[in-house]
């Protein structure tokens, strides 16, 4: 029989191999062997948007700064040439990139990939420890950083560019000539490593993850899949880091939809409310903690933000209540959802416009994506609504983890990549997130998920953030213990959170421990640093 005609046009799902298709048309990718960089796909991609050149590219939120498309690919052009004939980078070289969200770092990356340098941006406030890591693992030939972050990289003794000094700048604007000119640049394949960008850290040891200029074309071309027609090019405010995959990857999607980005260096929710009344921001990249913050009472209150159309929420499931609550206090703003890993070169699922209500999925397999969800105690992939651990298929999947063949092998089986997510497939081909496998809690035989009671306890108007984790006990093996952030003047008591929940949840799901705190630590995109809070578990133990 015919492989298409064993699919579920519903779901995507073949009986026959448990294996999910996406429904959508394939990606016209170019040939494998194909000798051009991510930088000039996704610049070719661009002949297909209908706004021109004039478009603002970038806008800079606290000086109001811009940069058209054409300023922007004119100093990525300048600004590669004079990578070669003055900085003599080449094909191969590593740069690592250490700074906050500034207009010079999408530019300074398209540059580098552009030429086969591998770009390898990182978070600049890491700790002397993280540093020596992210050295050890990059090996760069480079480091480009900024003037509040230099005297942390000095040890190291790597030659560094300032991203806020005139002399980049002047790289940037002034086309340099050496003579002897520099010998030829060597072409860039699709196979060749393009970045290594390192995963959260949250759950061990920090991790580089290695994409290959394929990947980041197979990005572009399904950005260019999903292109709609408007009237105006629409307005990004980019609240996440551009070192965090989540920020890397939708640059892609601005260049190649020719979509205006705001950029702030130092994040505020007043900061970003204002922008988006300044600028006329039409949709928000955020992260579920923005979304929780942005439903609670008089935030908002005193901004214009008639103009925002969207959000698109990523990096970690957005609990039903908050979507919930956000949509009867921005009835007419739509919510875009979807998922991905570092690993996968982020999206591998969305929601789609039609689909935007449609409440706690993160939504259909996106074109070149095949899935399947595996039983992790027998390796058995399951049927649809059948919950297992989530494996992924794509031209975006990683090349490795560099330096780490253990870990390589044991994430990527037989050209599947094992996620760590307990997720399942709904009968129309949705695909549902439950929690990470290695978070779950087992009470007394019984697994339970942190992220469904973290969503209950966000629910309460009292609680400003929250956090779930395992703690030890004698007669279940582990009892889910909450870490509450009231909201200020709150006399909220253990007992009276413990009953909310309760009633909400199935008897073995009920919270057993509270502790209150100020604030629940977390990484730069808002994920939880559960490390940290079963320290602070145990210390109480």
């Amino acid at each position: 029989m015919d492989e298409r005609k064993r699919i579920d046009p519903r779901s995507g799902f073949n009986r026959a191999s448990r294996i999910f298709h996406s429904l959508k048309p394939p990606l016209p990718l170019p040939p494998p062997n194909a000798t051009f960089s991510a930088t000039t796909y996704a610049l070719s991609l661009r002949r297909n948007s209908l706004f021109p050149d004039s478009t603002t590219a970038l806008i800079d939120a606290t000086t109001g700064h811009r940069l058209s498309h054409y300023e922007v690919i004119n100093r990525i052009e300048t600004l590669a040439n004079n990578f070669t004939s003055i900085l003599k980078l080449s094909k191969g070289d590593t740069a690592l990139i250490l700074s906050p969200n500034l207009i010079q770092v999408p530019i300074l990356c398209f540059a580098l990939l552009s030429l086969g340098v591998v770009v390898s941006p990182a978070n600049p406030i890491s700790t002397r420890s993280d540093l020596t890591r992210l050295f050890h693992l990059s090996k760069p030939a480079i480091v480009f950083t900024v003037t509040s972050v230099v005297e942390k990289t000095q040890d190291f003794h790597v030659r560094t560019v300032l991203l806020d000094s005139p002399e980049f700048d002047s790289l940037t604007k002034t086309r340099i000539q050496i003579h002897p000119p520099s010998p030829l640049v060597s072409p860039v394949t699709q196979s060749d490593v393009a970045a290594i960008l390192y995963s959260s850290g949250t759950t061990g040891m920090m991790k580089g993850v290695v994409m290959t200029h394929r990947n980041l074309t197979a990005l572009a071309a399904g950005y260019d899949a999903v292109r709609v027609n408007r009237k105006y090019p629409a307005v990004f405010f980019f609240t996440m880091p551009f070192f965090h995959v989540y920020g890397f990857t939708l640059s892609f999607r601005a260049m190649v939809l020719s979509e205006t980005v705001v950029i702030m260096e130092r994040f505020s929710l007043r900061g970003m409310l204002s922008a988006v009344e300044r600028f006329g921001v039409t949709h928000l990249a955020v992260v579920p903690p923005l979304m929780v913050a942005l439903t609670k009472d008089s935030v908002t209150n005193g901004y214009d933000l008639k103009t925002l159309e969207g959000v698109t929420c990523g990096s970690s499931p957005l609990g039903k209540e908050t979507a919930e609550a956000f949509k009867a206090k921005f009835p007419n703003v739509m919510i875009l959802q979807g998922y991905g890993l570092t690993e996968s070169t982020a999206g591998v699922a969305r929601t789609s416009p039609e689909d935007a209500n449609r409440a706690g999925t993160t939504g259909r397999l996106v074109s070149g994506v095949e899935a399947k969800i595996v039983n992790p105690n027998t390796g058995e992939a399951m049927f649809p609504c059948e919950q297992g651990e989530l494996w992924i298929k794509s031209p975006s999947i990683m090349k490795g983890y560099v330096g780490d063949p253990e870990a390589t092998s044991a994430t990527l089986v037989d050209g599947w990549l094992r996620t760590g997510d307990l997720c399942y497939f709904d009968n129309e081909g949705f695909l549902y997130v439950v929690d990470r496998l290695k978070e779950l809690i087992k009470y007394k035989g019984y697994q339970v998920a942190p992220a469904e009671l973290e969503q209950y306890l966000l629910s309460h108007p009292e609680i400003n953030d929250a956090a779930v984790i395992p703690y030890p006990d004698e007669e279940a093996g582990q009892v889910p213990m909450a870490f509450v952030v009231r909201q200020p003047q709150s006399s909220l008591s253990e007992i009276e959170i413990i009953d909310f929940v309760a009633k909400q949840v199935a008897p073995y799901k009920k919270i057993r421990r509270v502790a209150f705190v100020d604030s629940i630590p977390k990484n730069a995109l808002g994920k939880i640093l559960r490390k940290d809070l079963n320290k602070l578990a145990l210390s109480r133990l």
